[in-house]
């Protein structure tokens, strides 16, 4: 059976099943989930400050935290399965490396203009990557994750749906997802494998429907988003770098897109953007034109990534201690705030809610302070 026969095929017993999954709870307005208008809180694959990235328990810990969104990257095996790594090529983040029976599987692949080796989800079988285990993915800067190497396996998507449904039972809040697409368009083309039409497919089975679900879909390309803008009503965020452009559309920059015409032309298919930190905020601190311009053209505007550790934070606000110890995270959280950004993705989520709440930062600089 090809890859489109197996498509059909999913999504002919999905519809069969689609009457025994719960709904979601009520859907809620963009914006419900953000505690009374403030700054949305992402859960950047999950709390990957305090356990392995995109693992359940990270997922668990986000929302038990209290995050708005949960974010897993997702990509799929060779049965069409959509689970939730960083990247398609996994020895950052399993054991994979060190599996003698899969010690063939290496391979070398062109993957966005740039040529990867290692093992990829693509080549396995859902079953096959069952037998793998997460490991942290920056020992040197998270060594306490490190504890958690080996104990959890790589989720599908249909897991963490699952999740966020028996957690919105036990909380009787609304949890939202916010999936990225990676490399679609290298796995539509190269692999036979349409990550848009899998994705459509599970948030249908799982009940997400219309524009107030709580359900952003984000992707550093173009096309994935158009398509996603034709065949449903989820909001939709368009990443963009400081540096490159979307791989499918190699004639066009991010510094193109972040332009007010190039905003404009965003909006006829998305909701917003999702972008790097420093493409937001200058060096001063102050918000860049990109925060007015996106705003101006009708986009909301979510910052990547908010993390407390030195090696991530401008060199104003790291504390002594090495690239792994936590520095003034509060005060990039509030310059993000002061700027009118409308979300932020947050390795620790636990640490943004509190400063969303008005939590201090001793001996860490707000806006206003005297720096």
């Amino acid at each position: 059976m090809g890859r489109r026969t197996l498509i059909a095929a999913v999504a002919a017993a999905g519809a069969a099943l689609a009457a025994l999954v719960a709904p979601p709870l009520a859907a809620q307005p963009a914006g419900a989930l953000s505690g009374g208008g403030d700054m949305l809180v992402i859960a950047h694959r999950g709390a990957s400050g305090e356990r392995p990235e995109h693992t359940l328990a990270a997922y668990e810990r986000a929302i038990d935290a209290g995050a708005d969104y949960i974010e897993p990257d997702l990509v799929a095996t060779s049965d069409l399965v959509l689970v939730a790594r960083h990247e398609n090529e996994l020895s950052d983040t399993t054991d994979v490396a060190s599996r003698e029976e899969f010690a063939e599987r290496r391979r070398s692949k062109e993957i966005d203009g740039q040529m990867v080796s290692g093992w990829f989800a693509e080549d396995f079988t859902l079953a096959e990557l069952r037998t793998l285990r997460t490991v942290e993915r920056l020992p040197s800067v998270r060594p306490g994750n490190t504890l958690y190497d080996g104990l959890y396996q790589i989720p599908t998507f249909a897991e963490i749906v699952r999740l966020v449904r028996a957690k919105e039972a036990e909380t009787g809040r609304s949890i939202g997802l916010y999936p990225e697409l990676k490399h679609p368009n290298f796995l539509l083309q190269s692999e036979g494998i349409d990550t848009v039409d899998l994705l459509v497919l599970a948030l249908r089975e799982a009940g997400y429907a219309g524009a107030d679900a709580p359900v952003f879909v984000q992707s550093f390309e173009v096309a994935p988003l158009r398509r996603l803008a034709q065949r449903t009503d989820f909001r939709l965020i368009q990443l963009v770098a400081p540096e490159g452009g979307p791989a499918d559309v190699p004639s066009l920059s991010y510094a193109e897109m972040l332009s007010p015409a190039g905003l404009a032309e965003i909006a006829t298919y998305a909701d917003g953007i999702g972008a790097a930190i420093p493409l937001l905020l200058e060096a001063d601190g102050r918000a860049t034109p990109v925060v007015a311009d996106a705003t101006a053209a009708g986009l909301e505007v979510h910052a990547w990534t908010l993390r407390k550790e030195n090696v991530f934070l401008p060199p104003p606000m790291r504390s002594g201690g090495g690239e792994g110890a936590v520095g003034c995270d509060a005060s990039l959280f509030a310059l993000l705030e002061t700027a009118g950004v409308d979300g932020v993705f947050a390795d620790d989520p636990a640490r943004a809610l509190d400063w969303r709440g008005g939590g201090v930062q001793p001996g860490c600089a707000t806006p206003g302070d005297e720096r």
